[in-house]
């Protein structure tokens, strides 16, 4: 997927994936939803979530099923996504080392 969000370029196909998380729901479920994190050449980090009609993704207005869009993250909103949902060794290899 490709979106131009504040002029600037994210896409799926040329960063490269560094974590994912799928929600509890059933795939058929309309409240399953996934996300996938990025990281763009440029050090940028970037959220691709889909879902179903009913989950975080689905527009309000429309409730189609396979809702999908692409979310610029901060350093700290990166951080805090991959704390919920990588392994701490996924974390740390992306991050760096954290205190103890």
């Amino acid at each position: 997927m490709k979106m131009i969000i504040n002029g600037k370029m994210y896409n799926t196909d040329t960063a490269t994936l560094v974590g994912d998380y799928q929600s509890e729901h059933p795939s058929t479920d309309a409240y399953y939803y996934e996300e996938e994190l990025y990281l763009k050449k440029t050090g940028e980090m970037f959220l691709y979530g889909k879902g179903m009609s009913f989950s975080k993704y689905s527009k309000y207005y429309t409730r189609i099923h396979d809702c999908a869009t692409i979310i610029p993250l901060s350093t700290v909103e990166a951080k805090e996504w991959a704390e919920k949902h990588l392994h701490a060794d996924d974390y740390i290899e992306l991050f760096g080392e954290v205190e103890e």
